[in-house]
């Protein structure tokens, strides 16, 4: 048997390479609908980006509503915990400082002891009403914030070309992958094709 037949697996896996590489490329371009032959084509993402942005916004806006990200993140008791010192020290700051000078003469009857009494009751205060504001400025972010509406426009308003990097980024390892395999497949078909030569002959 001709030793050149023995290529055949390696010409075959390399026609494998090149034809998930083009499927690959096709998935991204052409960038803009191109008439061949009273066809048209189009990349599949570009093709399908609206359809993707409107998927993803809703499954954004589904994962975001049932985890209840908002509140759980601004209502949280440990950012009372972390602000609690800086408004304390601001409380201080008014109460010595400040409001000694807008009223001086209001000043010149309250002793160290007042404004630590009434520091205590204004940090109480804070306190018991810090959680119930969050509640409400959380609620509020929530009904005016539209996830959906945020996600699915900036997807849809990414230009192929970002989208397409950011893809070849993110799957980078999957598209290698889908090349190997069709090499493999390639050089499998290749050996089936040299095994039915060399029966026939």
């Amino acid at each position: 048997m001709n030793i050149i037949l023995f290529i055949i697996p390696f010409i075959g896996a390399l026609i494998g390479w090149i034809i998930n590489s083009i499927a690959i490329q096709m998935l991204f371009r052409p960038y803009q609908p191109k008439k061949m032959l009273g066809l048209t084509f189009q990349g599949v993402f570009p093709k399908r980006q609206q359809e993707l942005a409107a998927s993803l916004g809703k499954m954004a806006k589904a994962e975001f509503n049932s985890s209840e990200l908002i509140e759980q993140k601004i209502s949280d008791p440990k950012n009372l915990e972390k602000v609690m010192p800086l408004i304390e020290s601001h409380v201080d700051e008014f109460l010595r400082v400040k409001l000694g000078k807008e009223m001086p003469v209001l000043s010149m009857f309250i002793g160290n002891k007042t404004i630590d009494s009434l520091k205590k009751v204004f940090m109480q205060e804070i306190e018991s009403l810090f959680p119930q504001v969050m509640n409400q400025f959380a609620g509020n972010i929530k009904s005016e914030f539209d996830i959906e509406k945020l996600v699915s426009s900036k997807i849809a308003a990414l230009s192929p070309v970002i989208l397409e990097k950011t893809l070849q980024q993110a799957m980078s390892k999957e598209f290698r992958y889908i090349k190997i395999l069709g090499a493999v497949s390639g050089f499998i078909i290749g050996i089936i094709q040299l095994l039915i030569i060399k029966l026939v002959g």
